[in-house]
């Protein structure tokens, strides 16, 4: 299975990459599929790629389903 990432555009560090956080790590991408990215806006991160942008409730709202399905899962191999 294949998961995107919401992260956070922390520095945008030539048009073609971004540094981003990602639940409290920092990391470079691409964002050679996204366009007219600025710090503070929220991408979908997969592979190290930005895939496309989301409003920062979406963001929030894909963490929070995300940590429902890691917590469920948590519970099942308990």
């Amino acid at each position: 299975m294949c998961i995107a990432i919401p992260s956070l555009v922390v520095q945008v560090l030539d048009g073609q990459r971004a540094l981003v956080d990602m639940r409290g790590e920092r990391r470079e991408v691409s964002l050679e599929l996204v366009d007219d990215v600025q710090p503070g806006d929220h991408v979908m991160v997969h592979l190290q790629r930005a895939l496309y942008k989301v409003s920062a409730a979406e963001a929030e709202l894909t963490l929070s389903l995300i940590d429902d399905i890691l917590r469920d899962a948590d519970l099942r191999t308990a």
